[in-house]
């Protein structure tokens, strides 16, 4: 595979005013943004016949998760079974456990405990990780039901083959589970220009899948693709719901993927200038705000709007360290300035809160529930 080559920031379009008095780094979310979002890709589907089930990864935020199902989202998925569990308590209980969880120890304990009390779907793939969670709920009022993990062409899990897919849902059914869908992830369209074929790779390995499995005697109701960037093209044949995520807050890299148009990403790091020279400016935004996650088709940690031209190219703790181009933009030490970064997922789980700003210049406090339950 080639890699596309570091180009310039892209530039997300201005961004709306910060409100003054920022406690820095700080992550704003434009509501309006957020909801614009969300009801665009909910209409899309909808126009489509297609379900919307938001992956929660993203902002971890029962109060955004409340408003993409108010949208009309069927359900939500969930990376972790910490995050199903916030999702369950705040009473969200459609959830569908996209991951080969392991179910051993405490977390076949946490499993069962969720299992009794949400409507829950886990993904699996594979013999062993079935008869697993087969184990964690056995004597239940009522079966777990599970998806098979197809591998569309990631090579991170899921079955390679419709065979394969077979081989897992006999020996799930045999276990007591009750097998009726597949899914995919399509993660290898985070690349410019493959957008496209991956949500051909996506359609044709679920509906592969998804054939064998009818083929040996199952019924298929649940065929699922996700991914930010291919989660229009990929809602076509069998396909029944997206599971996107990124989405509804956006980021640099959907931008620059053209996954986004530069005015939808709906979060920025709000930062402040603590240091300033000729050429350079250093911002409270380091690593621990902005991650270090830099996509190799992109330069520099993060975008900045206000500063057109302006790299963030390195990053300490505490120190986002800025280069500013001649004849461009001079901040002054105090100035704040809204960051898009790269990958918002990420950056959501570094915060306790989101600043939710309205279009009216309302500033809420939006807490991030299920911070830091990443198992």
């Amino acid at each position: 595979m080639t890699v596309a080559a570091p180009v310039p920031a892209p530039a997300p379009a201005p961004l709306p005013a910060l409100p003054a008095g920022l406690d820095t780094p700080a992550l704003v979310v434009f509501v309006d943004r957020l909801w614009a979002n969300i009801t665009r890709l909910q209409a899309d589907l909808d126009a489509r016949g297609v379900s919307l089930r938001p992956h929660v990864k993203t902002h971890k935020s029962v109060r955004i998760a409340r408003m993409q199902l108010d949208a009309g989202a069927l359900g939500l998925t969930v990376g972790t079974l910490g995050e199903a569990e916030v999702m369950a308590s705040a009473g969200l209980r459609d959830l569908f456990l996209a991951y080969p969880l392991w179910a051993e120890g405490a977390k076949a304990q946490r499993l069962r405990a969720l299992h009794d009390t949400a409507d829950l779907r886990i993904g699996v793939e594979s013999v062993p990780a079935a008869h697993r969670l087969a184990a964690a709920v056995a004597g239940s009022r009522r079966p777990l039901h599970v998806a098979i993990e197809v591998d569309s062409g990631l090579h991170r899990t899921g079955v390679a083959t419709p065979d394969e897919a077979v081989t897992v849902a006999r020996a799930a059914a045999v276990a007591g589970l009750v097998v009726d869908g597949v899914f995919t992830h399509g993660g290898h369209s985070y690349r410019p220009g493959a957008a496209g074929a991956v949500a051909l790779d996506e359609v044709s390995a679920l509906e592969q899948a998804a054939g064998a499995l009818e083929a040996a005697g199952f019924e298929v109701t649940l065929v699922s693709a996700g991914a930010t960037p291919t989660r229009t093209l990929s809602a076509a044949g069998r396909v029944t719901e997206i599971r996107a995520g990124t989405y509804a807050l956006g980021d640099r890299q959907q931008v620059a993927l053209g996954a986004m148009a530069p005015d939808q990403p709906a979060a920025v790091v709000a930062s402040t200038v603590v240091a300033a020279k000729v050429g350079r400016a250093v911002l409270d935004a380091g690593a621990k705000a902005l991650t270090k996650d830099l996509p190799a088709f992109l330069e520099g940690y993060g975008a900045l709007p206000a500063w057109p031209g302006a790299v963030i190219d390195r990053l300490n703790d505490y120190h986002g360290l800025v280069s500013l181009p001649a004849g461009g933009a001079q901040p002054r030490i105090g100035d704040v300035v809204g960051i898009v970064p790269n990958h918002v997922c990420p950056v959501v789980d570094l915060v306790s809160s989101f600043v939710a700003l309205g279009d009216d210049g309302r500033v809420d406090h939006w807490a991030v529930d299920a911070r830091g339950r990443s198992g």
